[in-house]
């Protein structure tokens, strides 16, 4: 492939939250009945030009892990559904990308979409690690970097962040599923 197509195409709601480190966008490729197979293929060969390190997804089922692999895409799955108690998740999920960020990984998180379920991850994570030093702070540089709004499930995710053992405090961090392996 040559050209402009091997470069891709930048997934949807693409944005970084810590420049060149981390990124979030929804699933590659779409969710539901938007899902298309040729703008996955599209939006991950510009993952891969991007010289993105891992793929995280945080879906409760294994949409695109394959996909991810075939392209030789290193990813993981932390699933997070929707409406499920988020505490366990988050255990496993923030030790592992603490790591993978000090190892100096470029990552990209995705769900289904760019909603408040990430963003709540995203703003708990940057609270958990002490990038920024409290929730509502936390909350709002992620509103600002997503530029939209963050709902109430999202602040609940903050708030369940906030009461988690922080990096200075776990022992080794759990591994988080990668390469076929799912985190339960």
């Amino acid at each position: 492939m040559r050209g402009r197509w091997a470069a891709g195409i930048v997934p949807r709601n693409f944005a970084w939250v810590i420049k060149d480190r981390l990124a979030v966008s929804e699933r590659p490729g779409g969710y539901a009945r938007n899902h298309r197979k040729v703008r996955r293929q599209e939006e991950l060969f510009w993952l891969r030009a991007q010289h993105f390190d891992r793929v995280v997804s945080l879906l409760g089922s294994t949409h695109n892990l394959h996909a991810y692999g075939e392209l030789g895409l290193t990813w993981s799955h932390v699933p997070m559904p929707v409406g499920a108690e988020v505490a366990p998740s988050l255990v496993s999920l923030y030790p592992s990308l603490y790591q993978w960020l000090r190892r100096g990984e470029r990552i990209i998180i995705h769900e289904d979409e760019l909603g408040d379920h990430l963003m709540g991850v995203i703003a708990g994570y940057l609270l958990w690690s002490a990038l920024i030093p409290d929730g509502p702070r936390a909350i709002t540089a992620t509103e600002q970097l997503l530029k939209r709004q963050m709902g109430a499930a999202g602040r609940r995710i903050v708030a369940t962040a906030q009461e988690l053992p922080g990096p200075a405090e776990l022992e080794p961090p759990p591994a988080a599923a990668s390469h076929g392996d799912s985190a339960t």
